[in-house]
């Protein structure tokens, strides 16, 4: 008669953590025999029978030690017990028993990593191109300054207050529209909003006043390109000037005393300079030029008659005009 084949049991859980860790599935067969005979109830037991018995495939304590403790497993199980509850609605407490097996650095939770935001460095030292600019012809002539497209209002960004948008007057021939809508877009965000112009059109006057007048409503700076090289040329001085001070574009007056005066006298129209020069030499001073008589600035070299009684005229006119009698 064949032998019966025995039907392998799963241990429970509580059997696992009774059970010595073994490296040998005899020895822990054997613990599960000796158990449930009554001859042993946990690893200490078991320890004392190995010794009386003196086998030699006994396990002995030593050996268990080299495996995974207990606790390990306990810990293990939580951490797989409290991932498969996390979604459901009610959770269970855990038992007093595994919690203080586990220890207090397993509990708490592992920190989320931070996902960094997505922002875009823009270089200062570059022009900042709008999306929208892209495959326009003016991008191939802006040689000097780099550019870099951004999220930007404007068409071009010069600076932190200065910008530009750009228009063809073949496009704002057929979109009259298009400019209104990117001026109401562009608000008040920039201290300088220039208007770049392509001029590409044969008749192109009364498109320009147009514009012109929208530009001294909105604030804008009315700028005129009739090549793409020249729009280009204007958005990369714009960028060079950005820092620099308005010295290089403002008029240069002298301080000291002659200069002033020579100013002032060539105001008078058809005084020039050498006949300012020649006044102040014959009469000394401003007071006495002011006070001179008709006559007396006709006697002066380069002065005739005309010239005398202009500047004569003009020396003695007051300055508030008098009412006129009704």
């Amino acid at each position: 008669m064949a032998a019966q084949k025995k039907k392998f049991k799963i241990p429970k859980s509580d059997e696992i953590e009774d059970a010595p860790s073994s490296s040998s599935l005899k020895s822990f067969n054997r613990f599960q025999q000796m158990k449930k005979d009554g001859k042993v109830t946990d690893a200490c037991d078991l320890d004392k029978s190995i010794r009386t018995d003196q086998k030699p495939e006994s396990c002995s304590v030593h050996q268990v030690s080299n495996l995974p403790s207990t606790s390990g497993i306990q810990s293990k199980n939580k951490v797989q017990t409290s991932t498969a509850s996390a979604g459901s609605s009610s959770l269970t407490k855990p038992s007093t028993e595994t919690s203080a097996s586990v220890p207090s650095t397993s509990t708490a939770p592992a920190p989320e990593p931070s996902v960094p935001m997505a922002v875009k460095s823009l270089n200062s030292n570059s022009i900042i191109v709008n999306s929208r600019q892209r495959g326009n012809p003016i991008l191939k002539f802006i040689r000097s300054i780099p550019y870099e497209f951004g999220d930007i209002i404007p068409d071009y960004e010069m600076g932190k207050t200065s910008c530009a948008l750009f228009l063809s007057l073949r496009y704002h021939q057929l979109n009259p529209n298009y400019i209104h809508e990117r001026l109401k877009q562009l608000r008040r965000y920039y201290d300088l909003r220039v208007l770049l112009v392509q001029v590409d059109i044969k008749e192109p006057h009364h498109l320009v006043k147009d514009l012109a007048k929208i530009c001294i409503l909105a604030d804008c700076t009315l700028i005129l390109a009739f090549s793409a090289e020249e729009a280009g040329r204007y958005l990369e001085t714009y960028k060079v000037y950005e820092h620099k001070p308005p010295d290089a574009i403002m008029e240069k007056t002298e301080k000291d005393y002659m200069s002033k005066v020579t100013e002032c006298l060539t105001s008078v129209r058809s005084v020039n300079k050498t006949d300012a020069m020649t006044l102040l030499s014959t009469f000394h001073t401003m007071e006495g030029v002011l006070k001179a008589k008709q006559e007396d600035l006709s006697f002066c070299p380069g002065f005739g008659p005309q010239k005398a009684k202009r500047a004569y005229d003009l020396f003695n006119e007051p300055f508030l005009k008098s009412k006129k009698s009704k």
